[in-house]
């Protein structure tokens, strides 16, 4: 009898563990670790040849991974929000290459990505950028940048 209760908790773990792979990471791999509790205290309680080692080893690990173990590997699973792609270039410095006229395009370097660029604010008091001028992109608009001048 003590035999069987840990091979419950090992066959328990696998099936938890086949469930993650097949659920994939909708569970955020809570599946898998908690399933993997089970078939390592499982193995530990045959170890043993006890079924309260077994219980008793399979509960620590799982509290020991909901306690202190869960925030950590959340975090390392989703890690940061990061803009990407065009959006990656919003609020970087670029330097321009062709004249940016107030109601006309010109080309701006940004990084190493050469891209075209209109001036964020338009009207009649606002000044052409020239080349070599260091400008801020404001916004993207499809591939052209809204640009205003750095300091």
């Amino acid at each position: 009898m003590n035999n069987s209760i840990n091979w419950i908790l090992i066959i328990t773990g696998a099936v938890a563990i086949v469930g993650e792979v097949i659920l994939g990471a909708v569970t955020g791999f809570d599946l898998a670790l908690l399933g993997l509790s089970l078939a390592v205290g499982g193995a530990i309680g045959l170890a043993f040849g006890s079924a309260e080692v077994g219980l008793f080893s399979a509960g620590a690990f799982a509290f020991i991974y909901l306690a202190f173990l869960r925030r950590r590997v959340r975090s390392k699973l989703t890690g940061p929000n990061r803009a990407t792609n065009v959006d990656a270039v919003i609020g970087k410095r670029g330097m321009v290459t062709e004249p940016i006229a107030p109601h006309g395009a010109g080309m701006v370097k940004v990084g190493d990505e050469l891209w075209r660029a209109e001036l964020a604010e338009k009207g009649d008091g606002v000044a052409a950028i020239p080349p070599g001028a260091t400008v801020v992109v404001d916004s993207v608009e499809g591939v052209t940048l809204r640009v205003r001048t750095g300091t």
